[in-house]
């Protein structure tokens, strides 16, 4: 996707919502938006092909429709109009009425085509600020949806952030504002394998859910069935749909109308406050977000009570994505300690009458029940009924996150490698996977030089945001403007340009934009021993431990990341470039060892997918992380062929550090070897630690004092 555009734009009839099948949560979620969009909206979380989008732009033809200003290029509400709207005042405009508009933001899309774009040639020659709306006032009082919302750039992040909490878009360049409201619907889909989100942006979205395809035949049928008469006659399958699109667009509707009316009790917020306390979430977002949830439950339900299903589901959509502590741990929820928790601080109020609720709730919901789960629109229920069936509420096995991999425990022997000729592929010689080591904050290994890739935390790199060390004229669109090379480049021509006004007269030419240096992010590519010499125990668990510290670095850098392993006789690309350090870290932990040391093999590989990357992404440089005690056993004349595979690397200029895994009293040095071969650096693990050098200054300090 390379533009932006609203569904109002399109003359293809969206598909219909209610002809999704399955998927109940993530319906739930998006009509429980539509009701209440104070609730915050929705992150969709889930594997390629699962219709995510499908569903989130059906939404916007259920939404109601809005009064706005005629020719009003903000939105802005005839009712409570924005008093420093740039297109007001108004006056006494014609008021029209519009459909809810959904604003797709692509994820290369510029700072400009997000917020808008100012005219600085005729804003310093004129004094007239010449704005061009972006697509953030396009959505205000609508829907903003981001496809692969974890693949969008940090700075539209930022921007994003800044405007969902204060419901307004500043645009600035160079001391000449603008400010219009920007309050939005957020909805996001991601893939997880392609990456996580930040922990800021994450907390943003009011709800999360996590969408999988069905692994029933018939439903899998149903939604061929479905999409291929979609395709065939948009229109007409449309039409035959327009009923239960037009009973569950009045339940939204009705629903909107009961929520002021309904009573969120104080039995029910001591469940909320209670249910957050207990799973630790960060901050008091949490329990705004599940009490907005709970009540706007209860209204789409038909209830003016808020009661203990609704606290209990809201829970199951607000909580997973906020309890997260580190990008290895998928979002989810103890049930079991839900449930424990409800009843813990409802038995007392008797809030639902009940001693023994079903943690699911009776059978009916939203979808009327069908086979499907989603082909017809709910029907309204009576005060009892579940705003879910039963089997829309995953398992207790879905849910919860996997733990983190734990510390091992000491050996009860010394360190005991395998032996160099065990086989390999379920030999005897292999190893069991081990868990790693707690994952520790280390050093920054960064690439020598000045980049151009993509903004990151890792190294040095010209990018649109940082400090500024110079200026330059712009090519193509004017970036961000150096004020005083601008007036400097126009002063000059003053006089022959017949200057008599105060304003400066400034052409195209004397334009200059400023040229800044801050952090880009790279692509880190893992090369990891897992041959015999690696097996014992101890050591191998520290050496996850290291990978893992590195793989979480990578994280907070948004760097992308690869993991290759070499054992017995070749070398395997476990995880293919990618911006999911999640996926590395699980690849890292099912990680087992044994056999020779192909060190060659490793290199040849990694020299492999350099090239293909540098294809793809020649601006994003590569950082090679080779974790190995320096060995070379296996093929013939093994260390011949690792030291020529590590010139091979050095001569593309690839960026390298070895961290050297050799324990013992007695070390060959192999690994210092192979970096200067690859013409690169060698840490041993405990360098690799960020807090090595000031521990060892304490010690020194400490040995000093004592003596």
């Amino acid at each position: 996707m390379t533009t932006a555009h609203t569904t109002t734009h399109d003359t293809t009839p969206q598909y219909p919502f209610t002809a999704v099948v399955g998927m109940d949560d993530l319906r739930l979620a998006l009509l429980l938006n539509a009701v209440s969009p104070a609730v915050g909206g929705v992150l969709v979380r889930g594997e390629k092909g699962t219709a995510k989008s499908t569903a989130v732009r059906a939404l916007s033809a259920l939404m109601p429709a809005v009064d706005v200003i005629g020719g009003c290029r903000f939105a802005c509400a005839p009712a409570a109009p924005d008093p420093g709207c740039p297109d007001g005042p108004h006056g006494t405009g014609a008021v029209e009425e519009r459909p809810t508009r959904m604003v797709e933001l692509p994820v290369g899309a510029s700072e400009d085509r997000l917020v808008g774009a100012l005219d600085i040639e005729r804003a310093l020659s004129e004094g007239v600020k010449a704005f061009e709306p972006g697509l953030l006032a396009d959505a205000h009082r609508g829907i903003l949806y981001v496809d692969e919302v974890n693949l969008l750039h940090d700075h539209l992040v930022d921007l994003l952030l800044d405007a969902a909490a204060m419901g307004a878009s500043y645009v600035e360049r160079e001391g000449v504002s603008v400010r219009h409201a920007a309050r939005f619907l957020l909805v996001g889909t991601m893939n997880p394998e392609e990456g996580e989100l930040r922990p800021q942006l994450l907390d943003r979205f009011g709800l999360t859910v996590e969408v999988a395809a069905s692994r029933e035949p018939e439903q899998r049928v149903e939604v061929v069935r479905r999409r291929l008469a979609y395709d065939a006659d948009p229109a007409g399958f449309a039409a035959r749909w327009a009923a239960e699109e037009d009973a569950l667009r009045g339940r939204i509707t009705a629903a909107r109308e009961l929520l002021p009316a309904v009573t969120l009790g104080d039995a029910a917020l001591r469940q909320i406050a209670a249910t957050c306390a207990a799973f630790e979430v960060d901050g008091m977002r949490a329990d705004i977000v599940m009490a907005r949830t709970a009540t706007a439950l209860a209204a789409w339900a038909g209830r003016t009570d808020v009661l203990e299903e609704d606290v209990r589901q809201a829970a199951l959509l607000a909580l997973p994505h906020r309890r997260r502590r580190n990008p290895f741990d998928a979002p989810g929820l103890d049930e079991d300690k839900l449930d424990q928790t409800l009843e813990e601080f409802g038995a007392d109020e008797g809030t639902d009458g009940d001693d023994d609720p079903e943690p699911d709730g009776p059978d009916g919901g939203p979808d009327g029940g069908g086979p499907d789960g989603g082909g017809h629109p709910p029907q309204d229920g009576g005060p009892e009924e579940s705003p879910l069936p039963p089997e829309a509420v995953p398992h207790q096995q879905d849910r919860e996150a996997p733990q983190p991999p734990q510390a091992p425990e000491k050996p009860g022997q010394a360190e005991q490698p395998e032996p160099e000729s065990a086989p390999q592929g379920g030999a005897a010689g292999e190893k069991a996977a081990v868990g790693a080591t707690e994952p520790f904050k280390t050093r920054r290994l960064d690439v020598p030089g000045l980049g151009e890739g993509a903004d990151g935390r890792r190294s040095r790199a010209r990018t649109a945001h940082g400090r500024t060390t110079g200026a330059r004229r712009p090519h193509g669109a004017l970036g961000k403007l150096h004020l005083s090379a601008t007036v400097q480049a126009a002063a000059p021509h003053q006089r022959a340009r017949g200057r008599s006004g105060r304003g400066l007269v400034v052409r195209r030419d004397d334009l200059r934009e400023a040229v800044r240096e801050g952090r880009e992010g790279n692509l880190v590519l893992f090369v990891v021993d897992a041959s015999g010499s690696m097996a014992a125990r101890k050591r191998m668990s520290a050496v996850k431990g290291a990978v893992l510290s590195l793989l979480l670095d990578a994280y907070q850098r948004r760097d992308k990341i690869g993991l290759i392993t070499f054992r017995g006789t070749g070398a395997e690309l476990a995880l293919p470039p990618t911006s999911s350090v999640e996926a590395g870290a699980a690849r890292l932990e099912q990680l087992p060892t044994g056999g020779r040391t192909p060190l060659s093999e490793g290199l040849l590989r990694a020299h492999e997918v350099l090239r293909v990357e540098r294809m793809r992404d020649a601006s994003r440089r590569p950082l090679l992380v080779v974790v190995t005690d320096g060995r070379a056993t296996g093929g013939p004349e093994p260390v011949v062929r690792a030291g020529r595979a590590a010139r091979l690397l050095a001569a593309e200029g690839t960026a390298s550090v070895v961290v050297d895994c050799e324990a013992g009293p007695v070390r060959l040095g192999l690994a210092g070897e192979l970096a200067r071969e690859l013409q690169g650096t060698a840490i041993t693990l405990d360098e690799l630690r960020a807090d090595s050098v000031s521990a060892l200054v304490r010690t020194v300090q400490g040995n000093r004092k004592a003596a």
